[in-house]
């Protein structure tokens, strides 16, 4: 015979060991969830508010490191922001990294009307 009984017996193998045996990578996947998965999706949660709340008046900062104000929300894609003196950009919103102070929210237009109309 090759095969003494002694590898015979082991080659069959129990469902307890190969349980163990599988232990580590649920472990680690687990930890992965925890430390990395998780905290990314919620990084990219807040992102996606702050760039959906985004009014005329902000003061915004684009991935790139432009800072503005935004002088018009022309879409919900895009918004465009003034950088100097007349100098207007077009940007999409998903490349704003941040909005470091919040204006003023737009007027309705019939509140406009009453404040022109009592001047």
């Amino acid at each position: 015979m090759l095969i003494t009984p002694a590898y015979a017996q082991a080659a069959g193998g129990d469902a307890n060991s190969m349980l163990m045996s599988l232990l580590p990578f649920a472990l680690i996947f687990v930890i992965m969830y925890f430390l990395i998965l998780r905290p990314q999706q919620k990084k990219v949660k807040d992102h996606q508010e702050l760039v959906k709340n985004i009014r005329r008046g902000d003061t915004v900062v684009t991935s790139g490191g432009l800072v503005g104000k935004v002088t018009k929300v022309v879409d919900d894609d895009q918004i465009e922001f003034e950088i100097s003196d007349g100098v207007r950009v077009r940007q999409m919103r998903q490349m704003i990294s941040g909005v470091r102070a919040k204006g003023e929210p737009a007027k309705e237009k019939s509140e406009a009307k009453d404040e022109a109309a009592s001047s």
